[in-house]
């Protein structure tokens, strides 16, 4: 028999026992924010209120990769524009960054994967700047229709070339809207006013959506020939790198005339200036491109470019808008309210509602006992959590996120979270599955959640539901609690023959040193009767438990 805080889970469990301390901290929706670094000259009043609400915030136009690099550690967070880069080397030096904030739309310049994997929430103001790049949008396209800046150029140079810049109306037109959320909404409604037809494509609207705004949705391989103009408002994802570009440009009218406001690399560079130069393309009109400040010089000289550099959001109101809503979205956030513009944190931003914080606590609570009977999880750790009740039929997704904050706690050095949780089980590479039943395991009226733990083929079953707005521990590998056990505080779990009748006898090696403040148990089957006590402090070993238990093992729940 092995007993002692090095010895590891052992399949065949009888005769065996883990004395293993885990610790997990009740799920709190609200964290500390005390200081935070703003950059690239967002609006005074992002810190104002950020200082208005207990935050201390320092400003900083502009900083040094080295400079941010020793500065960042500093900082529980961080809000920048467009300028910054947040490098996963960053935010590995980011010892104490809790949450990254973009005062804007586009996260590009932002490391999301290593925010995850950091357990950081990184934030954005999807509305902020919508009507501001919307306008630049329309502006554009007028400007490139009508040639204003060429011939606004040509008369303060003192010529007057009326009949070199004769234009198009846009009247009678179609207009491709390539992503067709906030921004390319609006601008389809502005541009309909101007008499063009608006046709669109986005993976996420549906066709009955975009027809809400008049606006048909099609296939892309159907739109590109349909269009006289065509303008971008998507991320700048893998997937949509080059979206406009060798093979796509062939596909369009001749003669199609393109805008991007939203950010370079969505058009392809080399691709557009081949097709200007071939005129299958008429004109472009660009805010954004590749490299910022751009490089390519032939294609910013092209006579049928219009450019600007990176204005789109560039109004006094989208600035005052999108520094006004990244402070109060993280202090909602610092307060527990909302988690409005999380990109990466759905599972977190559900736990903020009032009715599930239980919910993710119970979660917590059951991957914590699950780990402490089955010792540390590794890549061939398997993970089935199962959700009982009507009203948890799409609670799936963060509560399997909570069992695994609870199995892997401490895995990370920012602190495990519902952020990080599922990064870091895939890394390591535990099998996490979720699904739902309608029977309950245990006669019960209320919400239940079972957690189903599988290591070298060996087993354990717990089972759990929220009573009073507390997690209770309702069942271990099918042995049911009489009443429940309140699942808080350090927590003592073994499994004995004796059943009931062994009570005494660990009560009174446990009162020698030690206050018992609750007990529940099973009863007694051929697999041995399960209990729970909960304890004022936990053990130093439960070495003296050996000659009462076949296993034990000790969890702090705080």
């Amino acid at each position: 028999m092995f007993w002692g805080s090095e010895i590891s889970y052992s399949p065949t469990r009888r005769g065996h026992c883990i004395d293993r301390l885990h610790k997990i901290s009740s799920n709190k929706m609200a964290f500390t924010l005390r200081n935070v670094l703003i950059l690239d000259n967002v609006a005074s009043c992002c810190a104002q209120i950020l200082q208005d609400n207990g935050i201390k915030a320092d400003s900083v136009a502009k900083l040094s990769k080295e400079e941010l690099l020793a500065r960042i550690p500093n900082y529980d967070g961080v809000i920048v524009r467009s300028a910054t880069k947040i490098t996963a080397d960053v935010i590995d030096v980011a010892k104490n960054l809790k949450i990254i904030g973009r005062a804007g739309t586009g996260v590009d310049n932002i490391d999301v994967s290593a925010a995850s994997r950091h357990g950081i929430i990184v934030m954005n103001t999807p509305a902020g700047n919508t009507l501001s790049a919307a306008e630049h949008t329309c502006a554009m396209m007028c400007a490139m229709s009508r040639y204003l800046p060429q011939g606004h150029m040509s008369l303060k140079e003192g010529r007057w070339d009326r009949k070199l810049f004769m234009g198009n109306e846009l009247n009678g037109k179609t207009l491709a809207i390539v992503g067709l959320g906030k921004i390319g909404k609006e601008v389809a409604t502005r541009m309909q006013s101007f008499g063009m037809t608006t046709i669109g494509y986005d993976p996420i609207i549906p066709a009955s959506e975009a027809a809400e705004f008049n606006t048909e949705w099609m296939e892309l391989e159907q739109l590109w020939s349909k269009a006289d103009y065509i303008t971008v408002h998507t991320p700048l994802i893998p997937q949509t790198r080059g979206l406009l570009g060798e093979k796509t440009f062939p596909l369009c009218k001749p003669g199609v005339r393109v805008i991007n406001v939203a950010r370079g690399g969505i058009i392809d560079e080399a691709a557009l200036l081949k097709a200007l130069e071939s005129g299958q393309c008429g004109g472009a009109a660009l805010d954004v491109f590749e490299q910022e400040p751009p490089t390519n010089s032939a294609l910013i000289q092209h006579p049928k470019v219009v450019c600007t550099p990176h204005l789109g959001a560039s109004t006094e109101e989208a600035q005052l808008r999108v520094a006004m809503e990244i402070a109060e979205q993280m202090v909602d956030a610092v307060n527990g309210k909302s988690l409005f513009g999380a990109i990466n944190a759905h599972a977190l931003s559900n736990a903020l509602k009032p009715e599930t914080k239980p919910l993710v606590s119970l979660g917590e609570c059951l991957g914590a006992v699950a780990t402490a009977l089955c010792g540390q999880v590794t890549n061939q750790t398997q993970v089935q959590v199962i959700t009982y009740g009507d009203c948890l039929k799409q609670a799936g997704s963060y509560l399997g996120a909570a069992v695994t904050v609870g199995l892997l706690r401490n895995s990370t050095s920012n602190g495990m979270n519902l952020v990080n949780a599922g990064v870091l089980a895939k890394e390591i590479g535990i099998q996490i599955a979720t699904n739902h039943q309608d029977c309950s395991p245990v006669p019960l009226t209320s919400p239940c959640v079972s957690v189903v733990i599988t290591v070298n083929g060996a087993s354990h079953k717990i089972s759990g539901s929220v009573m009073n707005g507390s997690p209770v521990l309702l069942e271990i590998d099918d042995a049911v609690f009489v009443s429940g056990v309140m699942l808080q505080g350090n927590m003592l779990v073994y499994n004995t023959q004796a059943g009931a009748a062994a009570f005494p006898a660990i009560a009174s090696v446990l009162s020698a040193s030690n206050q018992i403040l609750s007990y529940g148990t099973t009863p007694p089957s051929n697999n041995g009767s399960w209990s729970a006590i909960q304890l004022a402090s936990p053990l130093p070993s439960v070495d003296s438990l050996k000659q009462h238990a076949s296993f034990a093992a000790q969890l702090s729940l705080s």
